[in-house]
């Protein structure tokens, strides 16, 4: 356990920065090969795109139920290290062990089976149904792999060995990116796969990574693990899994329900629209996910030291990853605001889409600033172990605001209303954070 305490010894801003920045650096990289896919998937045809725009929901769900489990996983192994109950915090990692796998074969056969009723609910196109169900019949196989792959990166993660998961994500992204080509036109011995190639580049990545992180974990073993004599389920574990991960995997499975009401109301006025919201999400992993790297590396550290009774270090934590994620995300403000056109013009190739697309991104980049407060706030409650006033956030967010103000808007401005809707949600939200935060933000003597 000694291997840990540089968590409460070193200076914040040094040891924020050395949490984070593998996170920021593989986040990045995971940003890239979202748009270098949807960039060779856009060459195939609009309607591919499409397609791909109305499978981003699901995807983001499996991502969500995976991603938001290994949240709580995360936030009780760092507490208990924190704390110095070792064991408790391999009990913690071995039945977390089991659910995720169980987590991954659930979500395999739910998201292969639902696709072809999902996506007849948002287009009429018997083409875009098509390419959108050939796509995910080949992407959700690897489910189960992406489960497993959390597993490993939360808790290699939970105990500050951030440069592992960087490597092993690094691995996988790129391996992506060389695939994406070979496999969708067919270079080389390899036939013309399509839209199908492109879901199969991404499975082999994922396979990497997740063969990666076994072979470190072999090699360097860490010091919390997963047993079998401990994967029996207990009550009392998984409830406290349950209860941080549950709210996180709603949290992350907000964005979908969002995007789906979102694409409902934007068909009504033209498909065009559909794809400016597609491109839209490709283009905002470049912020949202090194933002996320950010709050990846806070989670340990908050969750560490608030384990340890350091409550003063658990703030000046907060304030010092608020401040990095203010910087992202006014990089992003510059960007949308100086070269939309050139942004629009990687996805999309009529000019009209283009020019929808701009318009949409300097609307929407207004409220790219105050979501810094969200952000954080919801990262900083989840490492504190407080699910469900990280939910209340989310729901604000995503859900309560975004969806009835983008419907209202659009009544009276159209599809433009949508992309105001944005900008007011990240206001109204960050305002609520505030007080949520205040109100949440446990005493500790």
């Amino acid at each position: 356990m000694n291997d840990q305490t540089f968590m409460k010894e070193q200076p914040v801003s040094r040891l924020l920065w050395k949490m984070s920045l593998p996170m920021v650096i593989s986040m990045m990289v995971n940003s890239l090969y979202n748009i270098v896919d949807s960039y060779y998937v856009a060459q195939i045809s609009e309607k591919a795109m499409t397609a791909l725009s109305l499978v981003y929901p699901v995807q983001n769900l499996v991502n969500a139920v995976t991603i938001g489990f290994g949240v709580g996983l995360n936030a009780v192994i760092s507490y208990h290290l924190g704390a110095q109950e070792s064991r408790k915090a391999d009990q913690a990692a071995s039945q977390g062990f089991l659910l995720s796998l169980i987590h991954g074969i659930a979500l395999t056969v739910i998201s292969i089976w639902i696709m072809p009723v999902f996506l007849p609910l948002f287009t009429s196109d018997a083409e875009v149904i098509s390419l959108g169900v050939r796509y995910s019949r080949v992407v959700f196989l690897f489910a189960t792999v992406i489960s497993m792959t959390l597993f490993y990166e939360k808790l290699f993660q939970s105990v500050g060995r951030m440069a592992v998961s960087m490597f092993c994500m690094m691995c996988g992204c790129i391996a992506n990116i060389i695939l994406d080509p070979v496999l969708i036109y067919g270079y080389g011995p390899f036939p013309v796969m399509g839209i199908e190639g492109a879901a199969l580049a991404t499975g082999i990545g994922q396979v990497l990574t997740l063969i990666l992180y076994l072979a470190v974990h072999a090699v360097r073993p860490l010091q919390v693990n997963a047993h079998i004599r401990q994967m029996g389920l207990t009550k009392d574990m998984c409830r406290r899994l349950y209860g941080i991960g549950i709210p996180a995997v709603l949290n992350l499975a907000l964005p979908s329900l969002l995007t789906s009401a979102l694409n409902a109301i934007l068909a009504g006025y033209s498909q065009i629209y559909v794809v400016v919201l597609g491109v839209y999400y490709k283009l905002q992993t470049f912020l949202y996910l090194p933002a996320n790297g950010i709050v990846q590396g806070m989670r340990p550290l908050i969750g560490y030291n608030y384990g340890a009774k350091e409550q003063e270090r658990v703030r000046r934590i907060y304030r010092t990853a608020l401040g990095a994620i203010i910087l992202i995300m006014g990089l992003g403000t510059v960007l949308c605001l100086a070269i939309p056109e050139p942004l629009m013009g990687l996805f999309a190739e009529s000019q009209e889409t283009v020019g929808a697309g701009a318009k949409a991104l300097r609307i929407i980049c207004a409220g790219f600033l105050v979501s810094s407060v969200s952000v954080t706030t919801c990262g900083a409650l989840e490492g504190l172990g407080m699910g469900g006033p990280s939910l209340r956030i989310s729901l604000l967010r995503y859900a309560v605001v975004m969806i009835p103000a983008a419907w209202l808007l659009s009544l009276a401005f159209g599809a433009e209303g949508v992309w105001h809707a944005f900008w007011i949600s990240e206001l109204l939200t960050a305002v609520a954070s505030v007080f949520i935060l205040r109100k949440a933000m446990p005493r500790q003597d």
